[in-house]
């Protein structure tokens, strides 16, 4: 595409060099850039990309975009913008062709929830016909090919070429998980989604390298439902309103509470065969019993806003019913069971929210014992996660586990003595164990019939990131080899 087109929808202004280049590329990261490339440079929390020009340069870069004065060598065209990250979102989309305005587009945001909804709606329409791309924390599914992802919202350039592969796919729905910080900088401008979910609202990714208070949290997240046509809510979070301050799209609730559109009643939590689930009646716009194979109230809410989103695509009940009762999501909520009579909860719960949800969620099914297993990632938002993860498990579980959990660049004893204090301060009972492995082996062989552990944190993540470098490990794989060492138990999964 010509320099000169891929600008035309912006405010800029030519330092130097010419507009009639071919360009073939676009991006923001140096490592990228290839012959006929136009490097866009973004400042990040830890670095800036203005500084990796001299690189971007070298690997064939024709064209530098900075909403900095920087010096570039003279046979290199410089483009000066107001804003190099909403500049990105722009000429990305035009890059791409729009492929947004080809997709019927669903947006979700929240603190809890994002990836099980998005699961859920995902093999739903599946199931109902419609051939649906995904954009989330754990994977990218374009039809039936699945790329990994570093972010939940992946940056523009991104996901303009992920729509434009799922449109070339013949996908004709589109999900994406929609992050705070992705609306924060601008990775999901440019498109207009046919329909905004919102789960719920927490205190959480308040840091120097998320956001500075929750009242900016608060507005990022309120920021998707400006690009949504119909908005689908959680009537019981007491923030609902408050996403809509800025927006006049058509909203539809789901929740606990008569008032919502779609409301769950008569709500038990099951036990059959070894596996935890939930079972409820759907009332509102419509009636019926709804099972899940996957355990918690939180995973109600996810249904009901699944069902609500699948209604407005004209999904009929019996096959959101049937595709409910089969659905699982990996390192949410996932179920490993031995013939001990244990079960391992493998999730993603990595704040005190999500780990007070899920620990209360354990305590209705009635578990001789709870044991807890979790550590809190390094280099990222600790003030009070730490403590407030430590006291959680301190009051509701019976014996907490602290080990290590993508330590980064800080010592792990320093972050497990931190999480330590916590659990001291309800008077738990606890054990250090900083190796995962062993902490999850203490774990596994120290429980009995009818006890349940909650192994939390990493949920879907293959990786412990220590000193920069990221080491293969699983939860689930650790899970299953240890049971393995017992060759009385066998490790079954449920998918």
């Amino acid at each position: 595409m010509k320099l000169k087109n891929l600008l035309q929808p912006i405010k800029y202004s030519i330092r130097q060099g010419k507009e009639i280049l071919d360009i073939e590329k676009i991006t923001q990261d140096s490592r990228e850039v290839r012959s006929n490339t136009l490097f866009v440079c973004i400042k990040g929390t830890r670095t800036d990309g203005n500084f990796y020009i001299g690189e971007a340069v070298e690997k064939g870069a024709v064209a530098i975009l900075s909403d900095e004065e920087v010096e570039v060598p003279k046979e290199i065209t410089f483009i000066l913008v107001e804003n190099a990250r909403e500049t990105l979102a722009k000429i990305a989309t035009v890059f791409y062709g729009e492929p947004s305005k080809e997709l019927f587009m669903i947006g979700i945001t929240g603190t809890k929830g994002k990836t099980t909804t998005a699961y859920m709606i995902y093999h739903i329409l599946k199931e109902a016909g419609y051939k649906v791309g995904l954009i989330g924390t754990i994977e990218v599914r374009i039809g039936e090919k699945s790329i990994p992802t570093q972010n939940t919202s992946p940056e523009a350039t991104d996901i303009q070429f992920f729509l434009r592969e799922m449109v070339l796919a013949k996908c004709n729905v589109a999900i994406m998980e929609v992050s705070s910080q992705g609306l924060k900088l601008h990775r999901t401008d440019e498109i207009q989604f046919d329909i905004g979910v919102f789960t719920n609202l927490g205190k959480d990714h308040i840091s120097k390298f998320e956001h500075k208070n929750f009242e900016e949290y608060k507005n990022c997240k309120a920021k998707l439902f400006t690009q949504s046509k119909i908005a689908i809510a959680n009537i019981d979070s007491p923030y609902w309103k408050e996403m809509f301050k800025y927006s006049k799209c058509k909203t539809t609730t789901f929740g606990l509470s008569k008032k919502a559109d779609y409301y769950a009643k008569n709500v038990k939590a099951i036990k059959k065969n070894g596996k935890l689930g939930i079972q409820y009646q759907i009332a509102g716009r419509m009636c019926g019993k709804i099972s899940l194979s996957m355990a918690g109230k939180f995973n109600v809410y996810n249904a009901l806003c699944a069902i609500a989103v699948c209604k407005e695509l004209d999904v009929s009940f019996e096959r959101i019913k049937e595709s409910l009762e089969k659905i699982q999501v990996k390192g949410r909520v996932e179920q490993i069971c031995t013939d001990r009579g244990t079960i391992v909860l493998i999730d993603y719960a990595h704040n005190a929210m999500s780990l007070q949800s899920i620990l209360e969620m354990v305590h209705s099914y009635h578990p001789c014992h709870i044991i807890c297993i979790f550590g809190c990632g390094g280099n990222r938002t600790k003030e009070g996660r730490r403590y407030e993860m430590g006291k959680i498990s301190g009051a509701l579980s019976d014996f907490t586990i602290i080990t290590s959990d993508n330590p980064r660049y800080e010592n792990p004893l320093q972050i497990m003595r931190e999480i330590r204090e916590g659990v001291e301060s309800e008077h738990g009972h606890y054990l250090e164990i900083c190796n995962r492995m062993e902490a999850i082996r203490y774990g596994i062989k120290s429980a009995g019939e009818n006890d349940i552990i909650v192994l939390a944190g990493k949920g879907h993540e293959e990786y412990q990131e220590i000193e920069g470098i990221k080491y293969h490990m699983t939860d689930r794989e650790m899970v299953c080899e240890i049971i393995d060492e017992d060759k009385k138990n066998v490790c079954r999964y449920y998918y």
